[in-house]
């Protein structure tokens, strides 16, 4: 496998079962360089039903070492409510 051109993904499928697990809705670069940070939009799925959950946030900072991309810190965001909790503190701190 060609890992020089890896992009980040939260995607996961199971290598037992071939059952994709986590699904990536989207993704979108926050900062770009050696250090990059990047914020995912991703489904869980649910073991016992099968079925994807709402959808969740990442956030992740990732160091370029030799053109691979090494995952060095994480913050999920597991739901709507904290979502809006964060988004109402930014645009209080930064008055948008």
């Amino acid at each position: 496998m060609d890992t020089e051109n890896l992009e980040p993904t939260v995607e996961y499928t199971d290598e037992e079962t071939g059952e994709l697990v986590i699904k990536e809705l989207a993704k979108e670069y926050l900062s770009k360089g050696a250090w990059s940070t990047m914020m995912f939009l991703y489904q869980d799925r649910n073991a016992k039903t099968g079925e994807f959950g709402e959808p969740k946030v990442s956030i992740r900072r990732y160091q370029k070492q030799q053109g691979v991309f090494k995952q060095r810190s994480k913050f999920n965001i597991s739901n709507k409510e904290q979502a809006k909790a964060i988004i109402t503190v930014l645009k209080k701190w930064y008055e948008l």
